[in-house]
């Protein structure tokens, strides 16, 4: 395949980047009312830390954040040298326990007897029970719950990492419309999606979703062995990580010419997926976004057939907060990456869905990651 300039490695992330996302999840941990944060190894290890165990085992791994205090990570002593590799180690205390000793026992020293503490949601429960035995007077809340936005807003290196995967699955649709489609397995599709992302920088793909006439009409539909057959409608909902931050986009295409209904309710998708990009300004909340995408499709009579949110965030995982949904009162800021995802499912039928990666910039505008048209393409 040729290359293009998001096939360049970004410039990698230094302490400092890590001692600043700690700073901020100290902060916030203190504006929330806790008295720290304790991280196990995920995607909230690996943004805060760039640390990610080559194995994750019974062994206690924990990342403690305290407003006040420098960040300590307690591994096992036998991991301590991976540990001290990660590119934020320089930015924070190692403390490691040797198997036979009580992790728990190095842990709990760190922590406030009495305090509350957000945890990362990923986190063992024979860890947290640990913790509670050892101290008893603490309490425990989700990071998901009691800090939400911790990695909602990406700063101008992350947004260049989510600009290169967004041009990646682009390109990797724009491939795929030259594949036939009629008379091969939805599988065989998904299959070409998957090596497409690879082909374009993706180290890992999370879903390749191919779903064709009445299988369109379920949203998170695995692609089958169904044979594609002319005159269906089909939805390619794909994504990953490049460069250890996400990609997801969907478009619907067509075999073949499609019917009036059909290039109808397209072009209500596409309608409400501009909307709902168009609602992205200062000041708006997440559920604006969904509010403005979906009064499109209800007002032309399909409401009942929107049966999902409008949109998640992204970053280092594929979904993460903040979600587009009514009830989601938080603004939208800039820096913010999430998708606009609007969708209607014909039981039966059909299904429809156009999905761009979004940011608010900030000029407070908003800005998409994905280019590619959202006309329906027609595809043999």
């Amino acid at each position: 395949m040729p290359s293009s300039p998001e096939d360049a490695a970004p410039a990698p992330f230094t302490a400092d980047d890590y001692r600043a996302r700690m700073d901020r999840a100290a902060a916030s941990a203190a504006d929330a009312g806790l008295a720290g944060v304790l991280v196990a190894p995920g995607p909230d290890l690996v943004h805060l830390t760039g640390y990610r165990p080559t194995a994750i085992t019974e062994r206690l791994t924990v990342l403690v954040i305290a407003p006040g205090r420098d960040p300590v990570l307690v591994v096992p002593t036998l991991e301590a040298p991976d540990a001290e590799k990660a590119a934020g180690a320089a930015a924070l205390t190692l403390r490691t326990w040797t198997d036979g000793k009580d992790p728990y026992a190095v842990t709990a020293p760190l922590l406030d007897a009495s305090g509350r503490f957000g945890v990362s949601d990923n986190a063992w429960a024979m860890h947290l029970l640990g913790l509670q035995q050892a101290l008893p007077a603490t309490s425990y809340v989700s990071l998901t719950e009691a800090l939400p936005m911790l990695r909602a807003v990406k700063d101008a290196h992350e947004l260049a990492r989510i600009a290169a995967a967004g041009a990646a699955a682009d390109r990797a649709y724009g491939e795929i419309l030259k594949v036939r489609f009629a008379g091969r397995r939805e599988t065989e599709v998904a299959a070409d999606l998957a090596r497409l992302l690879i082909d374009f920088g993706h180290s890992q793909v999370d879903f390749t979703v191919v779903g064709s006439g009445p299988n369109g009409a379920d949203p998170h539909h695995e692609a089958g062995e169904r044979t594609i057959e002319h005159g269906d409608m089909v939805v390619l909902d794909f994504g990953g990580l490049k460069h250890g931050y996400g990609s997801d986009t969907t478009r619907t295409v067509h075999v073949g010419e499609p019917t009036d209904e059909e290039r109808r309710v397209h072009d209500l998708v596409r309608e409400a997926q501009q909307a709902g990009f168009e609602a992205v300004r200062p000041g708006i909340a997440c559920q604006d976004v969904d509010r403005a995408a979906r009064k499109v499709i209800t007002d032309a009579g399909y409401g009942a057939y929107f049966i999902h949110r409008t949109g998640h965030g992204i970053g280092v995982t594929t979904h993460e907060p903040p979600y587009m949904i009514e009830g989601e009162e938080r603004p939208v800021v800039p820096g913010m990456c999430f998708s606009i995802e609007p969708g209607v499912y014909l039981p039966g039928r059909f299904g429809v869905r156009i999905e761009d990666i979004v940011t608010m910039t900030e000029d407070g505008t908003g800005h998409r990651f994905n280019t590619t048209p959202h006309e329906m393409a027609l595809v043999e």
